[in-house]
């Protein structure tokens, strides 16, 4: 299911960045939405795409023992639904805020095995998949170019708190997965451009994360998590914004 929205939600980004090139450039003799940036508060609704992935370090242990030889974290690709709330400060700053922001994501660690259980369905390569969906709580701040005709550029950068719903650190059946903590906080920064139609803006931006709490619930009697030590969130996102 989650396969097919981001499919859906890939061709929706790929569209919506085709305006720019196919109509945008007939709209520049004329001044879109002339007295937007003048209002207090703007509202948009978000759509995105995420790659995202782990960063993590080794324990000690995993250089004592002669099981589990390789560990890699492998991307994977996710989607972004959120609410935007912005207020401006005065002409060129501005702060930002998503009351409601779901991200949709799976990311994954590869394990090279020296000495697999085959009876047990143990592989020379097993693959550990993480699932999330996280409710995330970022506040920005956003600072813009001054708008030439219907473009602006603009850089944000901010801090978030995000609550894992999925996060399977809790579960006592989960023996065989890397167990996450539901709740990390990080830094972000990214970059984007308005673009003023003559009824809506349209906003794409490109923006990375990095998480900066230890997620990992490690258990040292576990193979799979007993060589992790600490792990860290990290994303790139690519969206679309509709004010």
């Amino acid at each position: 299911m989650q396969h097919l929205l981001r499919r859906k939600i890939s061709y929706i980004i790929i569209c919506a960045l085709s305006i720019p090139f196919t109509g945008f450039s007939q709209l520049r003799s004329q001044l879109n939405l002339p007295d937007y940036d003048d209002k207090n508060f703007h509202f948009g609704i978000n759509l995105g795409m995420n790659k995202s992935h782990f960063n993590f370090t080794h324990h000690p242990i995993f250089l004592n023992q002669d099981s589990v030889m390789v560990v890699e974290s492998i991307n994977n690709t996710g989607i972004n639904l959120a609410w935007l709330v912005h207020l401006n400060l005065n002409e060129h700053f501005a702060i930002r805020t998503f009351p409601l922001d779901l991200t949709f994501s799976e990311k994954a660690f590869e394990y090279a095995i020296k000495y697999p259980d085959v009876p047990g369905g143990e592989t020379p390569v097993m693959l550990k998949k993480v699932q999330s969906i996280s409710l995330s709580f970022p506040v920005q701040l956003q600072f813009s170019s001054d708008r030439i005709d219907n473009f602006k550029v603009y850089t944000i950068v901010g801090v978030k708190g995000d609550l894992d719903l999925a996060a399977n650190a809790g579960k006592k059946n989960a023996e065989e997965v890397i167990k996450l903590k539901k709740f990390d906080y990080g830094v972000e920064a990214g970059i984007g451009f308005h673009l003023y139609f003559p009824y809506f803006v349209l906003t794409p931006e490109l923006k990375v994360a990095w998480g900066i709490s230890n997620l990992h619930s490690r258990n040292q009697s576990l193979k799979y998590s007993s060589v992790i030590d600490k792990i860290n969130s990290r994303m790139i996102s690519l969206s679309l914004t509709v004010e």
